[in-house]
């Protein structure tokens, strides 16, 4: 049997729990301080209106819990990942997030609370109430940082400098909880340059999980208009999948890879038609690693 070209989040679920897990993603209900005028209204240049949950339902969270679990993707697996995806799911007071928290660990099938949200929406009092959940489930908290280019950072409307980034997994760490980058290829005004600098910056710090996105354009977006007006080219496939390699091949190796491609939305994508044939960049970057002989971290330098 083949060696396995990188590490797998499925492979990680199914060693540590046992058995087939998978993820329930859920709207909280929450806003983002890049939205609601405390940084900015327009959110990143690649939001889109509903964030990044773009179809999901607006009933409780409970709900929606039940929802996945009494459908037929409910006997998909017997173990599951409580996700709150959309927009920044630390944006709260506490007690709305404890309240929030706890509806999603509504059912003990519920083994991993993993929250997507900005590094300055992190502090020591949100980590105590995350770490508060350790004793019962998994806690992973997932930053959006797309570049340590803090130029780039600025056109995409990111709102924040890395330094935060660094602050805040620092923060993570000292609680002992999961942390999960997220990494952007094919950012307005970013060169290859630029993400080896983001793989080398990420490798300076104690993360546990990397998610590999493509910069991708839907309708009604900051970065639709600069697509229309000629000032965004989107990138190829080919080039996508060959810097998705060099982050895999010099990341660090111990790093989980939870995904390596956008899941973009069919009906507001307007560009690159590629990004909505998953199987196409999966393959192709499979088919990459194989060709070339590579390995995650072959080429990683602490």
């Amino acid at each position: 049997m083949e060696k396995e070209r990188y590490n797998h989040l499925n492979k990680y679920l199914k060693e540590k729990f046992g058995e087939r897990t998978l993820k329930i993603c859920i709207d909280g209900g929450f806003t983002c301080p890049n939205r609601d005028g405390t940084l900015s209204t327009g959110g990143c240049i690649f939001c889109g209106e509903k964030g990044s949950g773009e179809h999901l339902k607006k009933v409780s969270i409970r709900e929606q819990i039940d929802s996945h679990l009494n459908s037929y993707r409910g006997n998909r697996a017997n173990k599951f990942i409580a996700y709150f995806q959309n927009f920044t799911n630390t944006y709260d007071t506490l007690e709305n997030l404890k309240s929030k928290y706890n509806e999603a660990l509504c059912n003990d099938k519920i083994v991993v609370l993993d929250i997507a949200t900005r590094p300055d929406c992190i502090n020591e009092d949100i980590c105590k109430l995350l770490f508060s959940y350790k004793n019962k489930v998994d806690v992973w908290v997932e930053l959006g940082l797309q570049t340590s280019n803090d130029k780039i950072a600025k056109v995409i409307n990111r709102g924040y400098e890395s330094t935060k980034y660094t602050q805040t997994v620092e923060l993570l760490n000292k609680y002992n909880i999961d942390v999960v980058t997220h990494l952007m290829i094919g950012l307005p005004g970013e060169t290859s340059e630029d993400i080896k600098n983001t793989v080398d910056f990420i490798n300076k710090h104690n993360i546990q999980g990397l998610k590999i996105h493509s910069c991708y354009i839907i309708k009604n977006t900051v970065l639709a208009k600069m697509y229309d007006e000629k000032k965004y080219e989107p990138i190829s496939l080919e080039y996508y999948i060959e810097n998705a390699c060099y982050i895999l091949t010099h990341i660090n190796p111990s790093i989980i890879i939870h995904k390596i491609s956008g899941d973009s939305p069919k009906d507001l994508l307007l560009a690159p038609d590629w990004n909505s044939h998953k199987k196409w960049i999966i393959n192709g970057i499979y088919k990459y690693l194989k060709e070339n002989d590579l390995y995650q971290g072959m080429y990683y330098k602490k």
